[in-house]
Protein backbone atom coordinates (compact mmCIF):
# COMPACT_ATOMS: atom_id res chain seq x y z
CA UNK A 1 0.00 0.00 0.00
CA UNK A 2 1.17 3.65 -0.94
CA UNK A 3 1.97 5.34 2.01
CA UNK A 4 -1.31 8.05 1.29
CA UNK A 5 -3.69 4.70 1.43
CA UNK A 6 -2.22 4.32 5.47
CA UNK A 7 -3.51 7.35 6.42
CA UNK A 8 -6.32 8.13 8.28
CA UNK A 9 -8.36 11.04 9.88
CA UNK A 10 -8.34 10.77 13.76
CA UNK A 11 -10.77 12.68 16.17
CA UNK A 12 -8.26 13.77 19.35
CA UNK A 13 -10.51 12.80 22.41
CA UNK A 14 -10.24 14.54 25.86
CA UNK A 15 -7.64 11.95 26.88
CA UNK A 16 -5.78 12.63 24.18
CA UNK A 17 -5.51 16.39 24.88
CA UNK A 18 -4.99 15.65 28.58
CA UNK A 19 -1.67 13.25 27.68
CA UNK A 20 0.00 16.43 25.90
CA UNK A 21 -0.90 18.77 29.26
CA UNK A 22 0.52 16.52 31.46
CA UNK A 23 3.29 15.82 29.17
CA UNK A 24 3.72 19.79 28.24
CA UNK A 25 1.98 21.89 30.85
CA UNK A 26 0.46 23.70 27.95
CA UNK A 27 -1.69 26.14 28.98
CA UNK A 28 -4.83 27.14 26.02
CA UNK A 29 -5.91 30.21 24.51
CA UNK A 30 -9.22 29.61 26.48
CA UNK A 31 -7.53 28.99 29.71
CA UNK A 32 -4.81 31.96 29.17
CA UNK A 33 -8.41 34.40 28.73
CA UNK A 34 -10.36 32.72 31.55
CA UNK A 35 -13.35 32.52 29.25
CA UNK A 36 -14.93 30.54 26.62
CA UNK A 37 -17.77 30.70 23.93
CA UNK A 38 -20.59 28.23 25.48
CA UNK A 39 -22.69 27.58 22.24
CA UNK A 40 -26.46 26.96 23.24
CA UNK A 41 -28.07 25.95 19.74
CA UNK A 42 -27.13 27.68 16.47
CA UNK A 43 -28.31 31.22 16.76
CA UNK A 44 -27.51 31.45 20.74
CA UNK A 45 -24.31 31.49 22.68
CA UNK A 46 -22.92 33.12 25.66
CA UNK A 47 -19.69 33.58 27.21
CA UNK A 48 -18.59 31.74 30.37
CA UNK A 49 -16.26 32.18 32.93
CA UNK A 50 -14.11 29.24 33.03
CA UNK A 51 -14.94 27.29 30.14
CA UNK A 52 -12.12 25.47 28.51
CA UNK A 53 -11.11 22.00 27.42
CA UNK A 54 -11.24 20.51 30.68
CA UNK A 55 -14.56 22.23 31.87
CA UNK A 56 -16.40 22.80 28.47
CA UNK A 57 -20.00 24.40 29.97
CA UNK A 58 -17.49 26.22 32.59
CA UNK A 59 -18.94 23.86 35.59
CA UNK A 60 -18.54 20.19 34.36
CA UNK A 61 -15.87 18.04 32.97
CA UNK A 62 -16.45 15.71 30.15
CA UNK A 63 -18.59 12.94 30.72
CA UNK A 64 -16.43 10.29 28.94
CA UNK A 65 -12.67 10.94 28.65
CA UNK A 66 -13.84 9.58 24.75
CA UNK A 67 -15.65 12.43 23.73
CA UNK A 68 -13.69 14.59 21.92
CA UNK A 69 -12.02 17.62 23.36
CA UNK A 70 -13.63 21.05 22.60
CA UNK A 71 -13.02 24.20 23.46
CA UNK A 72 -9.59 24.35 22.14
CA UNK A 73 -8.34 26.83 19.46
CA UNK A 74 -6.57 26.18 16.26
CA UNK A 75 -3.41 27.46 18.00
CA UNK A 76 -4.24 24.89 20.38
CA UNK A 77 -4.76 22.15 17.92
CA UNK A 78 -1.27 23.43 16.37
CA UNK A 79 0.63 22.49 19.53
CA UNK A 80 -0.94 19.53 19.38
CA UNK A 81 0.04 18.29 16.44
CA UNK A 82 3.49 19.37 17.12
CA UNK A 83 3.69 17.41 20.64
CA UNK A 84 2.37 14.17 18.56
CA UNK A 85 3.79 14.44 14.91
CA UNK A 86 0.72 14.98 13.50
CA UNK A 87 -0.93 17.72 11.35
CA UNK A 88 -4.32 19.05 11.33
CA UNK A 89 -5.84 18.50 7.79
CA UNK A 90 -6.13 21.10 4.84
CA UNK A 91 -10.06 21.57 4.45
CA UNK A 92 -10.11 19.78 1.02
CA UNK A 93 -7.89 16.77 2.40
CA UNK A 94 -10.56 16.48 5.14
CA UNK A 95 -13.42 15.57 3.12
CA UNK A 96 -10.95 13.26 1.15
CA UNK A 97 -10.50 11.14 4.42
CA UNK A 98 -14.01 11.08 5.56
CA UNK A 99 -15.73 9.63 2.22
CA UNK A 100 -14.90 6.07 3.64
CA UNK A 101 -16.18 6.70 7.18
CA UNK A 102 -19.32 4.50 7.36
CA UNK A 103 -20.64 5.91 11.43
CA UNK A 104 -23.67 7.92 12.32
CA UNK A 105 -23.60 11.41 11.39
CA UNK A 106 -24.11 13.76 14.75
CA UNK A 107 -26.25 16.24 13.64
CA UNK A 108 -29.14 18.52 15.26
CA UNK A 109 -30.45 16.77 18.41
CA UNK A 110 -28.39 14.05 19.72
CA UNK A 111 -25.52 14.66 21.84
CA UNK A 112 -22.02 15.14 20.99
CA UNK A 113 -20.68 11.04 20.98
CA UNK A 114 -17.71 9.27 21.59
CA UNK A 115 -15.09 9.79 19.30
CA UNK A 116 -14.82 6.05 18.22
CA UNK A 117 -19.07 5.94 17.66
CA UNK A 118 -19.36 8.94 15.54
CA UNK A 119 -18.63 9.81 11.84
CA UNK A 120 -15.86 12.09 11.70
CA UNK A 121 -18.39 14.49 10.33
CA UNK A 122 -21.11 15.61 12.60
CA UNK A 123 -20.60 15.91 15.89
CA UNK A 124 -18.57 19.12 16.54
CA UNK A 125 -16.68 21.01 13.73
CA UNK A 126 -13.41 20.40 13.21
CA UNK A 127 -10.55 23.14 12.98
CA UNK A 128 -8.63 22.78 9.93
CA UNK A 129 -4.94 23.95 8.10
CA UNK A 130 -6.81 25.91 6.08
CA UNK A 131 -6.33 29.57 7.06
CA UNK A 132 -7.15 32.97 5.68
CA UNK A 133 -5.36 36.27 7.84
CA UNK A 134 -6.04 35.27 11.45
CA UNK A 135 -8.81 32.90 10.90
CA UNK A 136 -8.78 28.76 10.24
CA UNK A 137 -11.61 26.84 8.26
CA UNK A 138 -13.54 24.91 10.07
CA UNK A 139 -14.82 21.29 8.39
CA UNK A 140 -18.09 18.88 8.85
CA UNK A 141 -20.48 20.88 10.84
CA UNK A 142 -21.04 20.20 14.65
CA UNK A 143 -24.46 18.75 16.74
CA UNK A 144 -26.05 21.72 15.90
CA UNK A 145 -26.47 21.47 12.40
CA UNK A 146 -29.06 20.20 10.32
CA UNK A 147 -30.06 21.31 6.83
CA UNK A 148 -32.26 23.66 7.78
CA UNK A 149 -29.59 25.52 10.11
CA UNK A 150 -26.31 26.18 9.35
CA UNK A 151 -25.63 23.35 6.68
CA UNK A 152 -22.47 22.46 7.88
CA UNK A 153 -22.03 18.52 6.93
CA UNK A 154 -21.92 20.49 3.26
CA UNK A 155 -18.48 20.99 1.69
CA UNK A 156 -19.73 24.00 0.01
CA UNK A 157 -20.15 25.67 3.37
CA UNK A 158 -17.87 28.23 4.60
CA UNK A 159 -17.44 28.68 8.14
CA UNK A 160 -14.33 30.77 9.55
CA UNK A 161 -13.09 31.28 13.07
CA UNK A 162 -10.00 33.38 14.58
CA UNK A 163 -7.02 31.42 15.46
CA UNK A 164 -7.74 31.81 19.26
CA UNK A 165 -11.45 31.26 19.67
CA UNK A 166 -12.45 27.72 21.04
CA UNK A 167 -16.48 26.87 21.53
CA UNK A 168 -18.36 24.00 22.99
CA UNK A 169 -18.75 22.40 19.68
CA UNK A 170 -15.23 23.06 18.09
CA UNK A 171 -12.58 20.20 18.54
CA UNK A 172 -10.16 18.85 16.04
CA UNK A 173 -9.14 15.60 14.04
CA UNK A 174 -5.35 14.93 12.69
CA UNK A 175 -4.01 13.00 10.22
CA UNK A 176 -2.05 9.87 11.27
CA UNK A 177 -0.87 6.86 9.87
CA UNK A 178 -4.18 3.86 9.83
CA UNK A 179 -1.46 1.54 11.71
CA UNK A 180 -0.76 4.33 14.62
CA UNK A 181 -4.94 4.44 15.23
CA UNK A 182 -5.14 0.76 15.30
CA UNK A 183 -3.30 0.40 17.95
CA UNK A 184 -5.51 2.65 20.18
Amino acid sequence: QSNEENIELHVVSYEEFEAFVNATSYVTDAETYGWSFLQKDVYNFEIVEGANWRKPDGENTPSSKYLPVTQVSYNDAIAYCEWSDTELPTYEKYWELIKSDNRTIVTNDKPITTVNEANVLGNVWEITATTIGDSTRLAGGSLFCSVNTCHGTSKDRKQFIDKQTGNIHIGFAVIRSSQHCNKE
